[in-house]
């Protein structure tokens, strides 16, 4: 057996020109030899930096792709490093309208990639509007990868109604949010009422493209949608029945698709929820164990015991088409790097990496991963949708504000020392900081909503820990102008109750509980629980995790580098809510929306 990896027959070459020409440099230092191993590119004359903001599905990917690109390339006798942050579609889009202020949106993007099209026909249309510069795009911005929009199901639940084998749309889904009966309609009483999990549109691509869809439905079209559809009595009351089922809103399907696969793990992925819209690839990514679609974490946890399957909308469904935005404020150098950069994502080596994790390619074609082991049917969907204009688009989202399911929410604020800190380089405090971010989220709030406000440190009355400043109750614009009062005048000094006061705030959002709306808890703290004799953590969280109970959820925000985000993680899971992460202080007013966009 031939053993030195060179084929019989042919003559080995001499190795000491690959010293030569530095393949391998060997070095001397302090006595060892130190192998340096060339990067491959020879002669730069300095380095072009892009930076790309793109949904947080794709972010893995791209970044993947990046590196790679930057390993082969140069651009007129530069190496190129291209950087990939993760962007929700919905708040960059804000961003770019308000001129992206790096204090508070992070680092400013040269290129952007939201998951669809229709973020940049918004942008488009609300820029006429800003008084900011908007770094408006050329021409029609090209996908770097598609997917289309799916209803995903837990297989039991999709075979229930006749999956794979019959067409199923937002008509049945509808139908059976509407039934009393709910499961049992189908045979299964165990699994109760139908739940629908679904993002926001404001801020979430499948969530608007899943409105969209909802509309197209009712409508019976597959043309273009026009403001008297989404104006329509018939095609409205159609999309409120719909939205009924919804167990939250969310900024981003993570929110739903990590709280499945916890769920899952404790057998119990059939109660947690009925159906999640979602694209084709997120489907893909679920049942191979991530959630996230971060191809670093396939295979880092095993793949569900109830995998999901994708339903295609037999009216139809909208592809994400992650369109490559190159943004009007690059220069020319950064321009040349950006053009090259699309023309190799583009290309068979970037595309095959896509298709190998549940995408489709910039032109629509499908892989090898589209099959219906994985939960995928290649043949489908049958019908493509397009997206409506603009106009229709801004009158579908003020439509959907008043069409959604309402909410019961009561805000609970850390005011304990902690939050007098300076944040540096803004001159102002943590409260300082936060009092601004709230008053601003309760804007997000319609008046269909309930909304109470509460604040907490320790011992603040007597031995109670927590103080009702404005109770729950309608968001009239009495309350509101209430609310935003009791936000700006809010102190600071004592401790941090916040184990009782999380037990208080879940119990007074319990025993008010309404049928019909989202019932919510939103914890802002900056530290942990300091409450000597306070109820112990594992109490707090058997109390939270009574399935028996109705359903309340706990959403958390870890405020500064002190929060203790294990512990809020723990607290926002047991119900099945989720935490949000604000160590940076500055952020606050982003995460808050996004926050206060599960209602």
């Amino acid at each position: 057996m031939n053993y030195s990896g060179v084929p019989r027959g042919r003559r080995r070459t001499p190795l000491w020109p690959f010293f030569v020409t530095a393949v391998l440099v060997a070095v001397v230092v302090g006595g060892f030899v130190v192998l340096l191993k060339n990067s491959g590119k020879q002669n730069c004359s300095g380095t072009v930096r892009l930076r790309m903001a793109a949904s947080q599905d794709t972010v893995g990917l791209l970044q993947r792709a990046a590196d790679d690109y930057g390993k082969k390339h140069t651009v007129g006798g530069k190496c190129v490093a291209v950087t990939v942050d993760s962007k929700n579609s919905g708040t960059a889009m804000n961003a770019l309208v308000k001129g992206w202020d790096e204090t508070t949106d992070g680092p400013r993007p040269d290129v952007w990639s939201p998951a669809s099209n229709v973020w940049v026909t918004l942008l488009r249309q609300r820029a006429q509007s800003s008084d900011k510069t908007v770094p408006l795009p050329q021409g029609d911005p090209q996908p770097i990868m598609t997917s289309p929009l799916t209803i995903a199901m837990p297989k039991p639940m999709a075979q229930a109604i006749g999956w794979p084998g019959k067409a199923i749309g937002w008509d049945e889904l509808a139908k059976l949010a509407q039934d009393p009966k709910g499961w049992a309609a189908y045979g299964h009483p165990e699994w109760g009422k139908f739940k629908l999990g679904k993002t926001n549109p404001n801020l979430s691509t499948s969530g608007l493209n899943a409105t969209v869809g909802a509309y197209f439905a009712s409508a019976g079209t597959t043309a273009d949608l026009t403001e008297d559809d989404v104006l329509s009595t018939k095609n409205q009351t159609f999309v409120r029945n719909l939205e009924s089922s919804i167990v939250h809103y969310g900024d981003t399907t993570l929110t739903f698709l990590s709280a499945l696969q916890r769920a899952d793990d404790k057998g119990r992925a059939l109660s947690y929820i009925s159906a999640v819209t979602v694209e084709e690839d997120s489907v893909w990514a679920y049942n191979q164990g991530d959630p996230t679609g971060d191809p670093g974490l396939i295979g880092k946890h095993p793949k569900p015991r109830t995998p999901l399957v994708a339903i295609y909308p037999k009216e139809g469904t909208i592809y994400s088409d992650h369109p490559y935005v190159a943004l009007s404020w690059m220069d020319p150098e950064k321009q040349k790097v950006s053009d090259d950069f699309l023309k190799y994502l583009h290309g068979d080596e970037a595309q095959t990496g896509f298709q190998k994790f549940g995408y489709r390619g910039w032109q629509g074609t499908s892989g090898g991963e589209i099959n219906q082991g994985n939960g995928l049917l290649a043949d489908g969907p049958k019908t493509k949708l397009n997206l409506p204009s603009a106009a229709v688009l801004s009158k579908l989202l003020d439509a959907w504000g008043e069409l959604r399911k309402p909410a019961k929410v009561l805000l609970v604020v850390d005011r304990s020392g902690s939050m007098q800190e300076g944040v540096p380089g803004t001159g102002k405090s943590k409260l300082d900081l936060a009092r601004s971010a709230a008053a601003n989220s309760l804007s997000e709030f319609r008046g269909q909503d309930k909304v109470g406000l509460w604040m907490f440190s320790s011992r603040l009355r007597g031995e109670q820990d927590w103080q009702e400043l404005q109770p729950i109750a309608q968001m009239d614009a009495g309350h509101r102008s209430a609310l935003k009062q009791s936000v700006s005048t809010l102190t600071v000094g004592g401790g941090t109750g916040l184990y009782n006061t999380t037990a208080a705030a879940y119990d007074a959002i319990r025993s008010g509980r309404e049928e019909n709306s989202i019932n919510a808890v939103v914890v802002l703290t900056d530290g942990k629980n300091e409450r000597p004799g306070s109820l112990e953590l594992s109490a707090l969280i058997n109390k939270l995790s009574d399935k028996e109970s109705e359903q309340v959820r706990v959403f958390t925000i870890a405020y500064g580098q002190d929060a203790d985000q294990n512990v809020l993680r723990q607290i926002a899971e047991a119900t099945d809510g989720a935490e949000y992460d604000s160590s940076n202080p500055n952020g606050i007013r982003e995460v808050l929306t996004e926050v206060v966009s599960n209602f």
